[in-house]
């Protein structure tokens, strides 16, 4: 199925010196994420999507975050690149429909029609991207390659956010204009070209001399076999659902709650910018502690989720303190906001750095414990899609929810009780799953051959070795 090399107690383990050429793909892979998820991330960040009323983004983002589809097997079966392009395609659709509806303000179905299409896709792209990312790093480097990731996908946020504050430093009005959506449909349709420009993931080499691992593209039957193999074989990876549910949740009381409820759009678009500005320190200092070669992988493990959990605290009980002072009735649409040179703004948009601070390693310490569950894409790719579905479906439960108008403090509560949650069930996962190295032994579809059957590591090994000998 792959080229695999033992190494020590575990495979995939070592490292060498330059790793140039799989560090250009996920550069490569961050820039198609720069120009899809980052603009999207960018437009939600504003609150509302930029617009006077989030009702209608919120019931788009309900719709977007419900068809979010298992995109494994697809991925699996069609290959990341053809994937990355299916799924990169649906941002400019959704981008699309908000220029549609600050035009026509009737076209709110269109919009939410829109949402559901970009669900499907952003189901692939992201499936496709988890499974890559993870893959193409040995052991030690995948902390620093998902923070290089993390911080070029969210230069894209910050490009993003950067086009608004400009257009908008001036105004003191709730939402932005026409030229907004514009730039960010022009960038979206240039991201659509980079997957084409991408190395085929089988050419690329790791620093170790082992080739990324590349599924087998079996049949639709033994993919789906697999998809269940993986559950089955690695039960332990439901103790991370909740830490999957959370990580999207805290996005709408974020955004919609608080960065829309209480600011201007001025003072939203430099909100805004700060906060994917944090996301770019967050993801890249947690994953050098999480790539420390000085510590043992499993004490990093620990090392990361005390972080989380103090993180956690330090952000919702000073957030908390600001909720209080204000309800939905309190703050509606056309009320006047405060503005950035308001008295009580810094301390608040601080808040809001640290939110991205904590989304940035909520997020990459997530994608890092599933990179050490395993190596395999095949395996990966099933994670993400568990990863991705579960984020999602939180997603839609709580963009609906705040559609519905359910009051500021109990989005805020529930955001926190769920972080919580996720955290307490990660704990045992943690100490009983993550090793210091990863085992052949523990890669279940690695051997797994073209009919389901799974091989003994003797077999799969035997089978890897020769197939190495075929292609010299």
């Amino acid at each position: 199925m792959t080229d695999v090399q033992e190494k020590g107690s575990g495979y995939n383990s070592g490292s060498s010196d330059d790793g140039s050429q799989h560090r250009s793909a996920v550069v490569m892979l961050g820039f198609v994420c720069f120009m899809g998820p980052g603009l999207f991330n960018a437009l939600n960040g504003l609150g509302g999507g930029g617009q006077l009323d989030s009702t209608t983004s919120a019931n788009a983002n309900a719709t977007l975050y419900a068809t979010f589809a298992f995109g494994a097997s697809i991925n699996n079966k069609l290959g990341a690149r053809l994937t990355l392009l299916l799924g990169i395609t649906g941002y400019s659709l959704y981008i699309g429909a908000y220029l549609a509806l600050n035009i026509h303000p009737h076209a709110g179905a269109f919009l939410i029609t829109a949402g559901a299409i970009l669900g499907i896709c952003a189901g692939l792209l992201w499936t496709a991207q988890g499974s890559l990312m993870l893959a193409y790093a040995t052991e030690d480097q995948k902390g620093k390659f998902i923070g290089i990731f993390w911080a070029i996908f969210n230069l894209g946020a910050v490009v993003g956010a950067a086009v608004p504050l400009g257009q908008n430093f001036h105004s003191t009005a709730n939402s932005v204009g026409n030229g907004t959506y514009i730039g960010f449909l022009v960038l979206t349709l240039l991201g659509v070209t980079i997957p084409f420009m991408m190395a085929d993931p089988a050419k690329v080499v790791r620093t170790d001399g082992t080739k990324v691992i590349v599924p087998r593209h079996p049949t639709w039957k033994v993919e789906i076999y697999g998809l269940w193999v993986t559950l089955v074989t690695d039960p332990m990876v439901i103790l991370l659902f909740p830490m999957f549910l959370a990580s999207n949740w805290f996005y709408t009381w974020q955004f919609n709650d608080y960065n829309d409820a209480l600011f201007n759009i001025r003072a939203r678009a430099l909100n805004n910018l700060v906060y994917w500005l944090s996301q770019i320190i967050g993801s890249i200092s947690i994953g050098a502690l999480l790539d420390q070669k000085s510590i043992s992988r499993r004490m990093r493990a620990f090392s990361g989720w005390t972080i989380l959990f103090a993180m956690v605290f330090i952000v919702h009980i000073w957030a908390f303190f600001y909720q209080k002072q204000y309800t939905r009735e309190s703050t509606p649409p056309d009320s006047s906001k405060m503005d950035i040179f308001d008295h009580g703004y810094v301390p608040r948009i601080w808040l809001f750095i640290f939110c991205g601070l904590l989304d940035a390693m909520w997020q990459t310490t997530a994608y890092w414990i599933m990179g050490a569950m395993s190596n395999d894409p095949a395996k990966l790719a099933h994670f993400a899609g568990f990863y991705k579905s579960i984020q999602s479906a939180g997603g839609a439960g709580a963009w609906r929810a705040d559609a519905v108008k359910t009051p500021y403090m109990n989005m805020f509560i529930s955001t926190w009780v769920l972080l919580v949650a996720g955290l307490v069930f990660a704990l045992p996962m943690i100490y009983l799953r993550v090793k210091n190295h990863t085992d052949l032994a523990d890669e279940t579809l690695m051997r797994m051959d073209d009919s389901g059957n799974i091989l003994d590591t003797s077999q799969a090994q035997h089978r890897v070795e020769g197939k190495e000998k075929e292609e010299k």
